[in-house]
Order: C-alpha cells, then structure tokens, then sequence
C-alpha cells in the first residue's frame, strides 16, 4: 500500500509551487496567490514567511489600488539578491539573472575560431568573475546554467556533438566548474531545449503546453514541450529534427548521414543552393535573405525551396506531436519571415486536419535573450524544487 506525503513534503510542494509562480508571473498579492494556488489565506501566510525567512522572496503593500478595504500584501521576487549565472556557449555570452527572470548584468565577448572546451572556458568563466565582483554582499547564487548548440548528454553536461564549434565529446561543464572554483551546481543544455523552456515560462509560449521550438544556427534542432513538460530523451538527444532524413541519398550532412532535413533548410544548404556556398555565418544568410528581398532571381529561389522543405518538415513534427505553437527561432525565424508563404502552403499540404486546427506559428518574444534566459531556468529549477535546501 502506497505511503502518501509526509506534512513536510506537503509543505515543500507549496513552498516550491508559491516561488514558482511569482518567479514566473512577478509580484503577485497574497489574494492572488490564493486563488491560483487553492491553499486558505493562512498558509499563503505562513509559506510567505517561510519565503521571506529565507531571503527569497520580500512583501510589502501594493501601489494604490482604488479598491476599498484594506489591500492584500504583495509577494514579490527578491531578484536583486538571489541569482543564477546564464552562459550561451556559442556566442560567448554570460549574464547573471535574478529571481524573477530579470536580466542584471551581461557580457558579449568576441569568438575566435576553432576553440575547443579547454580554451573557452577561461573566457566565460572571467567573464563570469567580472560581474561577480558587482555582486551585492549577502546574495545568493543558486547556480550555473548552460545552453551549446549541439548533442548534450544530460547526466554530466558532455557535449557529444557541436556543428557550430565542431566539438565532438567536449566536457564543457566540467570545465568551466575547474575554471570558476566556485562550488555552484552547472546544468548544460541544448539551446533549442533551454529556449523552448524560456518561451514556454515568459515568452510566447506562455499558457501553452504542447510546444516546438525550432532552432537553426549552422545546424537545426528542437526544443519540445509536451504536456507541459520537456521532452528530451532518456540521454538529453531529444530534439534532433534536422537529422530527419528527408532525402534518401540526398546531400552529405555534417554528421555523417545524407539528405538530413537541415541539409535543405539549415545555413549550409541554403547557402549552397543560392550559389554562396563560400560564405559562412548568419550575416552571409541575412545578405542572402535581402537579395531575395530585392529582386535576386538565384536567391528567390533558394529561399522559396527551403521554406518548402520548412513546412515539409514542420508538418511531419506537428503531426507526430500536434502541438499548439511552433516557434521559430535563430535562422529559422529569418528563414519563415521570408518564406512564410511557402511554409503555410506545405505545411497545409502535409498537415492532419484535425492537427491544424489550432497550432499557431510565431517567433520568439524573448528574441536573441531566449537561449540566455532559458539557460538561467535551469539553474533555478533546484531552488524551485526544493526552495529551503538551497543556501
């Protein structure tokens, strides 16, 4: 006979539930959390104070309200004071985000070529150190979230496979733990997984939960949300759609296989089929989208084939998962925002009635920031846990 919960895992459970919301929606009056938590007014109370106890979360009277009566106190985030750092692996990007999703400080730093794990490590973690040094005394760090474009393996953070750094079993996390002494907890993720985990929290996505993230940088990959969850596999692979094959003995892909779906949609294929197949990078892709734009007969037709073979694809995932949004994302936004017509006519084509009804395509609310945002969620997900453990 199964044992139910103990009084103390019971109170766990809401304290995580209480910090979750206002990490997530902001500061949120006692009444409110009443009603959306379903607990009575003295245990907001008293989980409130447990909050506040441990330096989490603060409370104070709301701005005039114009009600009558006396005004419910408001939960706020003590964003200031409890943070995660959030680094972005490809684009050697840190920031330190506070409780409450709110962007505190952040570095860009320039990326040389051809830097293995050993030797980007040092730059994200001095980069990390430098905002340390403005770090209120008394905050808390809860820990360090990671997003790499590529294949993660979730039990140790290794990256197995990275198209856009070219690593191949890089231990990244490992790393920057040796690199920036500091005993945090590092949690590395895709960054198709951790945007579609930003979207899904703040962004777009928010309310929804059956979702894909799509993401294209020099490779394509997803994010999935279903049933509110992420789904990432029992390794952390989940997610990779752009080695869908779509051709049969079409284009070598980069790992290895041939007519992969991002060989047709991904930088490399789009750029090959617009005859640039010697530009590299997003700038070379946003060139070529403005060449279409103006009239490039050779460009227009590159852009139309792959927002083609982008609905082709799409219409595949959203049948086999039949989510309510698609997001598209990195080079997959630039690439639906100038061949949205394309891809709405597959997509349409390809699609189940019944699994078009509702899904809606959009792109990023949190734009360039999802990845950043996203991986900074990883590191409160312990503290939203288990809110009292962590210190």
């Amino acid at each position: 006979m199964r044992v139910g919960p103990s009084q103390d895992e019971i109170r766990r459970q809401n304290l995580g539930a209480l910090l979750r919301h206002v990490h997530v929606h902001g500061a949120t009056s006692r009444a409110e959390l009443t009603t959306t938590l379903g607990l009575n007014r003295s245990t907001i109370g008293a989980l409130t104070a447990d909050l506040a106890g441990a330096g989490l979360v603060s409370e104070g009277t709301p701005k005039e309200t114009g009600r009558a009566g006396r005004p419910s106190l408001v939960v706020r985030p003590e964003s200031a004071r409890v943070y995660a750092y959030s680094i972005e692996v490809d684009r050697l990007r840190a920031a330190r985000v506070g409780l409450g999703g709110e962007i505190l400080d952040r570095r860009d730093l320039e990326r040389p070529r051809g830097l293995d794990a050993g030797e980007t490590a040092p730059l994200l973690a001095g980069a990390l150190k430098e905002m340390h040094q403005s770090v209120p005394a008394g905050a808390l760090c809860v820990g360090a979230g990671v997003a790499v474009c590529g294949m993660v393996r979730r039990a140790d953070g290794l990256v197995r496979l990275g198209p856009t750094t070219g690593w191949v079993d890089e231990p990244i996390g490992a790393a920057l733990a040796d690199e920036l002494g500091i005993d945090v907890p590092i949690t590395v993720g895709n960054v198709a997984d951790v945007a579609a985990f930003a979207e899904h929290a703040r962004g777009v996505a928010a309310g929804c939960d059956n979702v894909i993230y799509l993401y294209g940088d020099v490779g394509v990959g997803a994010g999935i949300i279903a049933g509110g969850r992420r789904v990432t596999g029992h390794g952390g692979y989940g997610g990779e759609v752009g080695h869908m094959v779509v051709v049969r003995d079409g284009a070598r892909c980069e790992c290895g296989s041939r007519g992969c779906w991002e060989t047709e949609i991904g930088e490399y294929g789009l750029l090959r089929a617009a005859g640039r197949s010697d530009a590299r990078g997003r700038e070379a892709l946003l060139a070529l989208f403005d060449a279409a734009d103006r009239g490039d007969a050779r460009a227009q037709t590159a852009v139309r084939q792959a927002g083609d073979w982008l609905g082709f694809g799409v219409g595949n995932l959203v049948n086999i998962f039949n989510p309510e949004m698609v997001i598209f994302g990195g080079t997959m936004r630039d690439l639906y925002l100038a061949a949205a017509a394309q891809v709405r006519s597959r997509l349409n084509q390809v699609g189940l009635p019944a699994c078009l009804e509702h899904v809606r395509l959009r792109t990023p609310k949190l734009g360039e920031d999802a990845a950043l945002v996203g991986a900074a969620e990883l590191a409160f997900e312990r503290l939203l846990a288990d809110p009292l453990d962590v210190g």
